[in-house]
């Protein structure tokens, strides 16, 4: 019993003997400097073992923003089909998919409007050449002595009437894209594609009938290239201009990433999420992005200059993030900085620093 009691005497002792040693070595190093405001003065060489200096770096620093976007189809490369006339549909050429080119025939349908368009070119053809006619009769007669100069400014008006008539409905006919010069009365109408594309909806069924109020019956779009929306913080705007590089990456496939260049930047901020609307066009040939589909965009800004420090410089305090900034051989300021955001061990700081200025890069916690 007595050999326990010594052996808890012997223990307790050397606890006590650490603990004074702790206790020695924390009092020594707040001995080893003293703090007036923000600046803190070494008073020997203790802590020189402990902190490492080094001046801050000046490297190209790449901003990089990261958000959400969608994938949509660039308008000038999207038509919804749908015919100009209420008809029936008498044939379809195309199918789900299919590749068209401009002006390729996509389906046929009859149409009373489309006939009465018809008649009405065939109507003022006939007057324009009835009113020509007239008009070389009335010259003739004047020629002749024998016609009257009302007569003849008559027929030059009506055949000026008759002539601005017969190309307005020449121009209804090409509207519709047909050739006026090479139709028959009550034909079909053929409906063309206004673009090159793809057909990737088609609901065009022989025998349906197609009114005014009906939907596109198909939609031919050419996805080679897309828009990318994205909705970017209000706060990560400035780091993004027209014609900055971006990254689409997609969750279907990992470890590729697409290629696009910024478009446009909205002018206005969305009031309830606080973000700023970028559309950017991608390059898709491969067909990787697909309308609607939520991607990840990475922005990235033009390479700047920044200055940057060790992430072991950095200090937090209760208001702020700090540096220890030498001013002499054993003079340091406590220094506010800003950040922005850190890559590879080195912190990029947008103010608070210049060019040239010595850290404390570690161990700067035994000053605080």
């Amino acid at each position: 019993m007595m050999k326990i009691r010594n052996t808890y005497i012997v223990l307790f002792s050397f606890v006590v003997i650490l603990t004074a040693c702790g206790h020695r070595t924390t009092d020594e190093i707040e001995k080893a400097y003293t703090i007036k405001g923000d600046t803190v003065y070494l008073q020997n060489n203790l802590l020189w073992d402990k902190i490492k200096i080094a001046e801050v770096i000046i490297e190209p620093f790449v901003k990089e923003v990261i958000t959400s976007g969608t994938v949509q189809a660039i308008p000038t490369q999207f038509a919804y089909i749908a015919p100009p006339f209420p008809g029936r549909v008498v044939k379809s050429y195309v199918r789900l998919g299919q590749r068209v080119e401009i002006n390729t025939p996509l389906f046929e349908i009859i149409s009373p409007d489309f006939t009465s368009a018809q008649k009405y070119f065939y109507q003022a053809q006939s007057e324009r050449n009835l009113a020509q006619k007239d008009l070389q009769r009335k010259e003739g007669l004047i020629k002749n002595g024998v016609g009257s100069q009302k007569e003849l400014e008559e027929a030059q008006n009506v055949l000026s009437i008759a002539e601005k008539e017969y190309e307005n409905s020449v121009a209804a006919l090409k509207a519709y894209q047909t050739d006026p010069h090479n139709m028959v009365l009550g034909q079909a109408l053929i409906i063309r594609s206004p673009i090159a594309g793809d057909i990737i909806e088609n609901s065009i069924v022989t025998g349906q009938y197609i009114n005014s109020e009906s939907e596109p019956i198909a939609v031919v779009a050419d996805l080679s290239k897309v828009w990318v929306v994205a909705q970017v913080k209000e706060k990560d705007i400035r780091f993004i201009h027209e014609g900055d590089d971006m990254d689409i990456h997609i969750s279907a496939f990992p470890g590729k990433s697409i290629k696009g260049v910024v478009y446009h930047v909205d002018k206005a901020v969305d009031e309830e999420t606080r973000s700023i609307k970028v559309l950017s066009v991608c390059d898709n040939k491969g067909q990787f992005l697909k309308l609607g589909m939520y991607i990840t965009v990475h922005f990235l800004d033009k390479p700047a200059d920044c200055i940057t420090v060790s992430e072991r410089a950095l200090l937090q305090s209760d208001k702020n993030s700090y540096v220890f900034v030498q001013k002499a051989e054993n003079t340091f300021v406590r220094t506010p900085v800003e950040t922005e955001e850190a890559k590879n061990g080195r912190i990029v700081i947008t103010d608070g620093l210049n060019r040239g200025d010595k850290v404390i890069s570690e161990g700067g916690y035994y000053l605080k």
